[in-house]
Order: C-alpha cells, then sequence, then structure tokens
C-alpha cells in the first residue's frame, strides 16, 4: 500500500524573491490578501512555512488567511490615531478670530455675477492682524500653513 505525499510546489530563488517584491509592492488589505493566496498555493496555507520560506511576518498571514476564510475584512485604527490635530482644532480661539477677520475683509464679487464673496486677505496679513490681537507666535502658524487655513476655511 503506497501513501501519497502531497509536496510543495517547489520555487528557485528568484522566483522567491518575485514574490517577496510583489508583497512588498502592496499594503494593507492586498498585501494580506496576496500573501494568503501564496501561503495557500506554496505552503500548504501555513502562516509558519511562509513565514520561514518568504520572511513574511507570520501575523500578518494569518490575519489574510482568516480574512480570506471568512470574507471579513480588518480593519486598522491608525487613521482614527495617526497624525497631527489641524491648527483650528489646535488653537480654537484664534481660529474664530481668523475667521472674524477674514469675514470682515470678505467683499462681494465686483460683477454681481456670483453670490460668492471674496476676500483680498493674505496669509502674511492674516497673521500680522492676529499678532495685534495680541496672539503669539506659538499660538500661530507658519505663513504658509495659514495660506492653507485661510483656503480650508473658504
Amino acid at each position: 500500500m503506497q501513501i501519497a505525499i502531497e509536496s510543495q510546489p517547489s520555487l528557485s530563488q528568484s522566483q522567491i524573491e518575485d514574490l517577496c517584491l510583489a508583497a512588498s509592492q502592496r499594503t494593507g488589505t492586498k498585501r494580506r490578501a496576496f500573501q494568503a493566496e501564496m501561503a495557500l498555493k506554496y505552503c500548504k496555507g501555513s502562516a509558519r512555512q511562509a513565514e520561514s520560506r518568504f520572511g513574511w511576518s507570520r501575523k500578518t498571514v494569518t490575519v489574510g488567511l482568516a480574512e480570506k476564510r471568512t470574507g471579513i475584512i480588518c480593519q486598522g485604527a491608525q487613521p482614527g490615531f495617526g497624525g497631527n490635530k489641524r491648527w483650528e482644532e489646535k488653537q480654537p480661539a484664534a481660529a474664530a478670530a481668523l475667521k472674524q477677520l477674514a469675514e470682515a475683509h470678505a467683499q462681494q464679487d465686483p460683477s454681481f455675477s456670483t453670490s460668492i464673496a471674496f476676500t483680498r486677505l493674505t496669509a502674511v496679513e492674516a497673521l500680522h492682524q492676529l499678532k495685534a490681537q495680541e496672539y503669539s507666535d506659538e499660538q500661530l502658524p507658519a505663513a504658509s500653513t495659514m495660506a492653507v487655513v485661510l483656503n480650508r476655511l473658504g
């Protein structure tokens, strides 16, 4: 009686490097899905074998295999906890003063073709006027950031 032994498909070092490169070109869900597919195809669905064969994180491959099995995609929490807050959130009082300042400088389109008001207030002038209202340099952003804030405020 002979027992059929299921062997792993053999890969050359060049093919392994190509798979690792392909995985590195993807991020998040797409990377996990790719790694799970390769683990199923070349490692019998074993995250440990994928780790030793390809150098991928065993945990990532396990999550990818679980996502493939269940159809539920895991979402990371990075967007909720990362990055800097906007200047308006850090300095709400100065942002409110800036908004009042911009509204005071707003004027109607001279052609009256639209109902949109615009302002000739520049970022540098806005900074000068906020400093005149006794806001410190630590509370105020750089001129380039102030231009972004003014555009964001409309």
